[in-house]
């Protein structure tokens, strides 16, 4: 059987076992409140916190909806403005929660709605499904460009480990979930194939499609960069005035240089819209933080910590995976440094920009979105009994997540 076959056949597999899993553990257990694995958490949920909630109440597909699924919904049914979610700012200035969220990922949502409508669901529901097949394509974006990227060096069964440990990592069913991460990881991993495969105008439109997924996507840049380093193209900038007068510059290296800045000079625009300018004024009036707030974000770690040893049960273990995970993650990006520079930088950039801009509660859902892990976990596949014994670990982990996305609890 071809790769891509098998990666496609994988793919659907995966997916329709991670939705019947979550709709079976729905109908299966009912969940005892509130959830105590995080501090807000016990005081937040209840058998009514979605009380309200329009899009987050939606039955159809609703075990692939909670928490940030309710604003990547707003946005696609109703805008950015969609007065049904929350509202934050003084009251003669307020704007809606769904600020502090990108436009690609609703975007997409919108547009596979179109067709989707046919089926004569209502709009959020189409929405929806529109939103879990989106993210679902994005996953299998993702296994595609992990497959090309490491089938030179792990050969083709590294290659397809590689691709088959993103969508059983601990956090990977949210790649079919009405989250952003199976769009981000098929934008950024695609885009750091078609730089090994010197695709520079794709990977520039995924690159830059990247950086409006998701706020950490700037870090796509740092690949981009360093591969237009290695170029050597940069030199032709280092001619003095005089000379650049007279010899200019190759059109090809010009061209270069513009595609290789254009996912930043998109996050620059973004940044000063109204958009951007109202994600920054949501950052601090409702999460009380901005962008690589290092002050903050090293006592909420400090916090986190101390949280592994407050003998609360729930707390302990969701802490003990997110270390874990973290801990991973870094090693994974150090280790695959030297032969994956740009997918390493670009992993350890994500984790760092994710340390410094929030809370580490989610941290491990952000590790998903870093493709060295999987090039190090497929690494150390190739032996048969880390690769029996990591898939084991990892499913578990996975189902009781999914699990508890699906029953509302606080997952990341």
């Amino acid at each position: 059987m071809k790769p891509t076959r098998t990666i496609v056949l994988l793919w659907l597999g995966w997916a329709i076992a991670v939705i019947a899993f979550q709709a079976w553990m729905g109908a299966r257990i009912a969940p005892q409140w509130p959830d105590r694995s995080l501090d807000w958490t016990t005081n937040f949920t209840g058998t009514d916190y979605q009380k309200g909630q329009k899009y987050l109440l939606e039955p159809f597909m609703n075990d692939q909806v909670a928490w940030d699924s309710e604003y990547y919904l707003a946005i696609a049914v109703g805008g950015y403005d969609d007065p049904a979610t929350d509202l934050v700012g003084p009251p003669n200035n307020q704007v809606t929660l769904s600020y502090a969220f990108l436009p690609f990922y609703p975007l997409l949502i919108r547009v596979f709605a179109i067709p989707l409508g046919l089926l004569g669901l209502n709009p959020i529901a189409t929405a929806t499904l529109s939103g879990v097949i989106v993210s679902a394509l994005g996953a299998l974006a993702g296994m595609l460009a992990l497959y090309d990227l490491t089938r030179d060096s792990l050969g083709e069964d590294g290659a397809l480990r590689s691709a088959f440990y993103l969508i059983i990592f601990p956090t990977g069913f949210f790649l079919v979930q009405v989250y952003t991460e199976g769009v981000f990881v098929g934008l950024a991993f695609g885009c750091l194939a078609m730089l090994r495969r010197e695709n520079w105008l794709l990977a520039s439109i995924l690159a830059s499609c990247t950086v409006l997924t998701r706020a950490v996507g700037i870090a796509i840049f740092i690949p981009l960069f360093i591969n237009w380093l290695r170029t050597g193209d940069w030199m032709d900038f280092e001619l003095d005035w005089q000379q650049l007068f007279h010899q200019g510059i190759s059109r090809q290296s010009l061209t270069r240089a513009l595609l290789v800045f254009a996912p930043l000079i998109t996050f620059l625009i973004w940044k000063i819209s109204y958009y951007g300018i109202a994600f920054d004024f949501v950052e601090r009036q409702y999460f009380g933080s901005t962008f690589m707030n290092l002050g903050r974000a090293f006592y909420v770690w400090v916090e986190a910590g101390r949280s592994l040893f407050l003998g609360i049960p729930p707390r302990t273990a969701n802490y003990i995976l997110i270390f874990f995970l973290f801990v991973l993650g870094l090693v994974g990006s150090f280790r695959t440094i030297r032969e994956y520079p740009e997918a390493a930088w670009f992993s350890l950039v994500v984790i760092l920009i994710s340390v410094g801009s929030g809370p580490p509660s989610g941290i491990h859902r952000y590790i998903l979105t870093t493709p060295a892990i999987f090039i190090f976990l497929a690494k150390l596949g190739n032996n048969p009994v880390f690769d029996r014994v990591w898939t084991i670990v990892s499913l578990l982990w996975m189902g009781a997540l999914a699990a508890l996305f699906a029953l509302d609890m606080w997952v990341a």
